[in-house]
């Protein structure tokens, strides 16, 4: 069965491969716009659709360097919080060392 394409859903949908438009009768001749060359829009329309297709990807990629940042900052916090907790730790310990030795003394 060889069914032809349609306007609404064309045999293909790639305009190289789709016939080309015949003229109408009921159209007087020469009223329509002369024909161009498209190669320059089709390029870009291909150019377009590639930089569409690889947009979710992109965006992904953004994502994960935004994430990987933010948790970079977060170890980076973590490790400070850590930090401060030992030189808090190391001061008492050294206070109480000093006590000691004060009272060894004072003895």
């Amino acid at each position: 069965m060889n069914i032809t394409g349609t306007i609404d859903r064309p045999l293909t949908h790639d305009p190289k491969k789709q016939a080309p438009m015949k003229p109408s009768t009921s159209e007087p001749a020469g009223s329509a716009t002369p024909d161009f060359t498209t190669t320059g829009a089709n390029a870009s329309r291909q150019n377009r659709t590639r930089e569409m297709h690889l947009m979710p990807e992109a965006l992904a990629r953004a994502h994960m360097h935004e994430r990987l940042h933010e948790a970079e900052q977060e170890r980076q916090a973590m490790r400070l919080l850590v930090a401060r907790r030992m030189q808090r730790r190391a001061e008492r310990a050294s206070m109480r060392a000093r006590r000691a030795l004060a009272m060894a003394v004072m003895q």
